[in-house]
């Protein structure tokens, strides 16, 4: 008879300042035991980083039969990371894949950030249960995107690097980071969301669009200046949202739905 899937498993998200992880309950996407949060020592070089990763998996104490995701600030192709822009260099050309599994001695699910938390936010979160495509824009520094179409991600798809009507780049145009740089009003800086919104929906069509980054939180100021055929929501997970997606994406990958 074949082992029962587990009911938890292990996501872990690196970021620029801080690496955390926990095991994730896969029914609820909440977290089953406290998080755990380690300073991303400068540089963040590969090997370096993997360590720590290994420490925070290791303290929870995991079965064997527990899935491993981490997710990562840039690209993976086949679990390659072709470029990075905040952590070390040094992670160009790496397969974190790789690097990972060897270093933890099992089987891990390397994840874009931005996947992951997108992913979260669509199985757990404000889109839950929504069905056809759902698209998430993080805005912060620049922004952050995840597309998923009937609980099917489609990743790494950087849609803070298209190229509006006037010209600009969308995330150079409208990031959160923009508004600050430029002390944008939030009407201001809700008509160039609008020129994303309208890009991004001319493009994919989605039946809803779930925003997140910590501006989210201050939603009800800009979105319902934004015109839009798709339902636009605001983030339910946030922080929790690249340890929870990366967990289940693992889990996935792994044993199936």
């Amino acid at each position: 008879m074949a082992k029962k899937a587990p009911k938890l498993a292990i996501g872990v998200d690196i970021g620029g300042s801080g690496i955390k992880g926990a095991p994730v309950n896969l029914k609820t996407g909440e977290f089953a035991a406290e998080r755990l949060r380690i300073p991303t020592p400068p540089n963040g070089d590969p090997e370096v980083l993997a360590g720590i990763v290994k420490e925070i998996v290791e303290s929870f104490e995991p079965d064997d039969d527990l899935a491993v995701g981490v997710c990562i600030p840039g690209p993976v192709v086949h679990g390659v990371i072709p470029m990075m822009a905040n952590l070390s260099k040094k992670w160009e050309g790496t397969n974190a894949q790789k690097l990972f599994e060897d270093t933890l001695g099992r089987e891990v699910l390397v994840v874009n950030d931005a996947d992951a938390a997108g992913y979260a936010e669509v199985e757990y979160g404000v889109a839950k249960r929504e069905g056809g495509t759902s698209i998430v824009l993080t805005l912060g520094t620049g922004i952050g995107s995840a597309l998923v179409r009937d609980g099917i991600l489609i990743p790494n798809t950087e849609l803070g690097h298209i190229i509006l009507p006037n010209g600009k780049k969308a995330e150079k145009w409208a990031a959160s980071s923009i508004k600050t740089a430029e002390d944008l009003s939030f009407e201001e800086w809700a008509e160039r969301l609008q020129e994303v919104f309208s890009q991004v929906e001319m493009l994919f069509s989605p039946d809803v669009f779930v925003i997140g980054g910590g501006v989210s939180k201050k939603h009800k100021k800009f979105v319902p200046l934004i015109k839009t055929r798709a339902e636009i929501v605001p983030a339910k997970l946030f922080n929790a949202a690249g340890i929870v997606g990366s967990a289940t994406l693992a889990h996935r990958a792994r044993y199936g739905k």
